[in-house]
């Protein structure tokens, strides 16, 4: 009789270890528990109603920003062009709505059909352009910056008595099941991504041209295209942010959109930290944000003074790049050992009783 065999592991499904689980979900338990600890220093003020209010109203857009730039990381590029990018969609709704008489929902849609074309343009650059993604978007951001002092002349472009259309700043200040509505399109546009990253070809193609392109062109992925499609993604994402900071802010501000970007890259980064370890993913962008949206509420309700914030945001980048490259690193080496690992032999065949066994 044959002994059978006990915790036989199914075919095609790897064991994960416990430092998996610590790896994937560690910023959500830290979001926890930085929550947590503030409550209890801040009882009267942090575990409010009206705090957790401010901080998916505030975060929305930092949230749609980063979203936007884990989008070519997937690749293996980057996008320096979204801070200037969401200054200019920003100032181009206002100056359409408040300086041209556009009614508003053409010239949000004008903003964000001509971001989805800057982006184009980024990827087009970087890929046909043979130009480091660095130096083409960061050329592009300043000549983006360029136009929108161009067209503000420098100033703020501020509505008239009548102010602007209630149904356009709407868009940022209503709510919707006594949540700001702000926070429904950040879960709205992660779940658009997941589905495009983690459910569809589309998004391992993207995966496959971002952790290596030569396996990408020996498998006759159009590297090229694909990453084009990343950039365009994340122009059409920028685009909607211009739209929602012009509902929030209400007056064309030219330099604004440059103090999103250091926390758009922060968030996409750490991101990659969680959730899915080692690689850009929708999901751990938004814990990313939420982890640093507690920690700033917080330290600003203690006090702090305002160097702080980019203090945090510069450290924390620092940080996250560090443990992005070592979760990348270790999950490589985790599908090298995989590979390595020989295969168990399959069990002898059962003896039937009273026979013999085959030669």
């Amino acid at each position: 009789m044959t002994t059978p065999v006990r915790h036989r592991r199914r075919a095609g499904r790897p064991h994960r270890p416990a430092g998996h689980h610590v790896g994937a979900y560690g910023l959500l338990v830290l979001t926890a528990l930085l929550y947590l600890a503030f409550s209890l220093a801040l009882p009267d003020t942090f575990p409010t109603l009206d705090t957790v209010d401010a901080i998916l109203s505030s975060q929305s857009i930092p949230a749609v920003l980063a979203l936007a730039a884990m989008v070519p990381i997937v690749t293996g590029a980057f996008d320096l062009s979204i801070g200037y990018g969401l200054g200019l969609a920003h100032v181009m709704v206002m100056q359409l709505v408040v300086h041209q008489d556009w009614p508003w929902p053409l010239a949000c849609l004008t903003v964000i059909a001509g971001m989805l074309g800057v982006g184009v343009l980024n990827g087009v650059i970087v890929e046909f352009g043979r130009i480091d993604s660095f130096i083409a978007t960061l050329g592009t951001g300043s000549m983006m910056y360029a136009v929108t002092g161009w067209i503000t002349d420098g100033g703020r472009i501020v509505p008239g008595p009548q102010g602007l259309p209630a149904a356009f700043t709407d868009l940022y200040d209503s709510s919707f099941l006594g949540l700001p509505v702000p926070a429904f399109y950040v879960l709205a546009l992660a779940a658009v991504l997941w589905l495009l990253l983690e459910r569809l070809p589309l998004g391992r193609y993207l995966y496959v041209v971002g952790s290596n392109p030569r396996a990408a062109d020996l498998l006759g992925i159009p590297t090229r295209r694909y990453t084009v499609y990343a950039f365009a993604a994340s122009g059409l994402i920028v685009g909607c942010a211009g739209v929602l900071l012009a509902a929030q802010q209400q007056i064309g501000n030219p330099s604004v959109g440059l103090d999103y970007l250091l926390p758009a890259f922060v968030g996409a980064l750490l991101g990659s930290t969680a959730i899915k370890p080692g690689r850009p993913n929708a999901l751990g962008t938004v814990v990313a944000v939420a982890v640093l949206a507690v920690g700033l509420t917080g330290i600003a309700q203690l006090g702090a003074e305002f160097w702080t914030v980019p203090l945090f945001h510069g450290g924390t980048l620092l940080i996250a790049v560090g443990l992005a490259g070592y979760a990348a690193r270790r999950r490589m080496r985790g599908g090298a050992a995989a590979r390595d690992t020989p295969a168990a032999p399959p069990p002898p065949p059962a003896v039937p009783e009273g026979g013999t066994a085959p030669p």
